[in-house]
């Protein structure tokens, strides 16, 4: 017998041991093929709809509207009583992505303010017990699956409503000076606020479905700010890998120092140079943009960019190996204002002509070089070159190092034969000249009638 229990006792520690190795091995391992095949529809698909929506729409003046006027909670509590989209519709939101070409959304689950747009059990602070009284998710999700566009939630790391959220230099309002920072924080517990965020975290990956992307937003390390210790940005990410493998993470956990908590990066409001790399490599990466200069809802902003702005800048994402993430902030009333929907038909009408010279593209081969006043992406698949030409010349457009390489060329919008020759031509009143190796086609006089016309290159 006194055997017998000193075997169970072996066994129990044996186990105990072997757990405990376990839990402190990495959730996650993959193979750079793995990766990538992991990744394969979001590099095929390269246009996504980003949605930035919450209560700040109803003052309208910026999703950071309680931070920049310094809004104290009980003021910015009017805001909560009131909230009631009575014309949410996401049967239409899904229908106006579509229509636009993206393949994917992103919706702002909970932003900075930490208002929560499904029926979290872990707060009040949620769409449930405003006057709109239901969750905004679950048929948000059910909309846009039905359209055939996947699903991404994004979630606040940062929340300046929770009561054990410790004050930084990013909230609302700041305590004035260290000293007083400090003493506000002795009565925050950041684990209470940690196991929060996992609480929540496991509630979306768990109550609807399949999630293909995860954007958690934002790190600021350094004096006054948070990084991956002050999220458990680790635990986060092993949270979210365990839940739904097949997830694509974004990078705004500060989990650079490691080669499994991230996936893409996420250049926002400007346009790389060059595709952008990490240590010497080329990395994935999708540019968050907006139509104007804030992400929700802003009322009286005039600073909206152009439908041909906006396809330009898909274009130009593509052609350095990119995605487009484009912003749209629904009124409090849960309609897309005028403005955006007159962009997302021109993008729409645009895309349906020519989304083949975005899906499945991306950086041409050096070994093309793009002419002047265009843009190039490249199909790997079909072995197809997309000439985009920003400014219609005249009669002729020349291709570099193209000589022996084109089979055949047409306009992508109505499939029209593009002729092309490497020759040098003269006569008593031309002399057109090309260099060596040069291809020269020969274009309608006439520019095609739309944003940005593109010449389909099917190469030998």
């Amino acid at each position: 017998m006194k055997r017998r229990k000193i075997i169970l006792v072996v066994l129990f520690l044996t186990v105990i041991h072997t757990h405990s190795l376990f839990s402190q091995q990495p959730v996650w391992s993959e193979t750079k093929e793995q990766k990538t095949q992991r990744m394969e529809w979001w590099r095929h698909d390269r246009f996504g709809m980003f949605i930035h929506w919450g209560i700040y729409a109803m003052p309208a003046r910026h999703e950071w509207v309680q931070l920049y006027e310094k809004i104290p909670a009980a003021e910015y509590r009017k805001y909560f009583d009131r909230f009631n989209p009575d014309l949410y519709n996401p049967e239409e939101w899904a229908a106006k992505a579509k229509k636009a070409g993206m393949k994917y959304v992103v919706l702002t689950t909970k932003h900075h303010d930490g208002f929560c747009l499904w029926d979290s059990k872990y707060t009040d602070y949620k769409v449930t017990n405003t006057p709109y009284g239901e969750d905004l998710i679950k048929p948000f999700v059910e909309a846009f699956r039905a359209e055939g566009i996947r699903v991404g939630f994004y979630y606040s790391l940062i929340d300046w409503h929770h009561p054990h959220f410790a004050f930084d230099r990013n909230h609302p309002p700041v305590p004035t000076g260290s000293e007083e920072r400090e003493k506000e924080n002795a009565k925050r517990d950041m684990n209470i606020y940690r196991q929060y965020m996992k609480d929540q975290l496991r509630e979306l990956l768990t109550q609807f479905g399949q999630i293909d992307e995860l954007f958690m937003d934002f790190s600021y390390p350094g004096e006054g700010g948070k990084g991956h210790q002050d999220w458990d940005s680790e635990g986060l990410a092993r949270l979210a890998r365990e839940l739904q493998p097949q997830i694509i993470i974004n990078n705004r956990m500060d989990l650079g120092h490691t080669d499994w908590g991230w996936d893409f990066i996420t250049p926002e409001q400007f346009m790389p140079q060059e595709w952008p790399t990490v240590d010497g490599e080329r990395v994935p990466w999708e540019t968050c943009q907006t139509f104007s200069g804030s992400w929700g809802y802003y009322r009286d902003q005039y600073t909206w960019k152009s439908t041909h702005q906006l396809i330009v800048m898909l274009i130009e994402t593509v052609s350095k190996g990119g995605n487009l993430l484009l912003n749209v902030g629904p009124t409090a009333r849960g309609v897309f204002d005028d403005r955006a929907n007159e962009r997302l038909d021109g993008i729409g009408q645009w895309m349906r002509f020519h989304d083949r010279s975005i899906y499945g593209c991306t950086q041409a081969p050096d070994e093309y070089t793009a002419p002047q006043n265009c843009l190039m992406t490249y199909n790997p698949e079909t072995h197809r070159l997309y000439i985009h030409v920003l400014e219609w010349p005249f009669k002729s457009l020349h291709l570099p190092g193209m000589k022996d390489k084109i089979e055949y060329a047409q306009l992508l919008n109505d499939a029209s034969e593009i002729k092309f020759h490497s020759r040098t031509q003269t006569g008593s009143h031309t002399v057109e000249t090309s260099r060596e190796n040069d291809v020269i086609l020969t274009l309608p006089v006439e520019r095609p009638n739309t944003d940005v016309p593109v010449i389909e290159l099917f190469l030998k």
